[in-house]
């Protein structure tokens, strides 16, 4: 004769993992929307002062006081600015030449440190970090002693030379990241299907490490765009970018 209570306890035994399910889904659930809460109120906080000025770039007035919607100010930009608009390109011309030449050297260079063992190399990875480390002071003094014991006139490339400077460790360590998680096999098995270093190189390693490398060449644009210390002690006439214009 069947237990009349075995159905009972069979229906027990289905519904306590069930229970469990329910009760870990509940709790995804509200990771999920506290998440999603915090991630909107930290767009709001970056996003809202952005938006308040460009609102008030159409006041007519130049108090805080919104008096009358106005092109006024975008006609002054467009017609009245070939300053701004010069040290524009001079800011967009060092940031991406040096930005490049940076992303090139230090994604070789991060190869070749990650990859090869070699004396010195460990005192080259410590050093190659002083310029992420060092006061942005300290590192204009200095390239501009450099400069003048070599008897190198300040202008544009003396920025440029600057500017790649201390972009390189920033690029080192994005793509020294990428790197690091290559499966050096896959160079192996290129070798094995016939393909020679160049080929390996520009087929294999560069595409698997791409991100990185735009990571990182990306990271320098913006950070010689913004730069003011550095570029205001390493200028000359004739070389003023957007940041030394508008702190001037």
């Amino acid at each position: 004769m069947k237990n009349p209570f075995s159905l009972f306890a069979n229906k027990k035994k289905i519904s306590e993992p069930a229970r469990h399910a329910k009760r870990s889904w509940k709790k995804h659930n509200t990771h999920i929307s506290f998440s999603n809460t915090a991630l909107c109120l930290t767009l709001l906080f970056l996003f809202i002062p952005l938006f308040v000025i460009i609102f008030y770039s159409f006041n007519e007035s130049k108090d805080t006081t919104f008096t009358r919607f106005s092109f006024v100010w975008y006609e002054k930009l467009f017609l009245d600015s070939g300053d701004l608009w010069a040290s524009l390109a001079k800011s967009l011309l060092v940031a991406f030449s040096s930005a490049l030449v940076a992303t090139l050297i230090g994604s070789l260079a991060s190869i070749g440190i990650s990859w090869y063992k070699f004396f010195g190399r460990k005192y080259i990875q410590s050093i190659s970090f002083l310029p992420m480390v060092l006061p942005e002071v300290i590192m204009g003094v200095s390239m501009l002693i450099f400069f003048s014991g070599i008897k190198l006139s300040l202008g544009l490339f003396t920025i440029f030379i600057a500017h790649t400077t201390f972009c390189l460790p920033f690029v080192y360590l994005m793509v020294s990241a990428r790197v690091d998680e290559f499966d050096y096999s896959i160079i192996e098995a290129s070798h094995d299907l016939g393909a020679n270093e160049v080929q390996t190189l520009f087929k294999v390693i560069i595409p698997a490490i791409m991100p990185g490398i735009l990571s990182g060449f990306m990271m320098s644009v913006t950070m010689s765009l913004e730069d003011y210390v550095i570029t205001s002690l390493v200028s000359g006439p004739g070389s003023t970018t957007l940041p030394l214009y508008v702190y001037s």
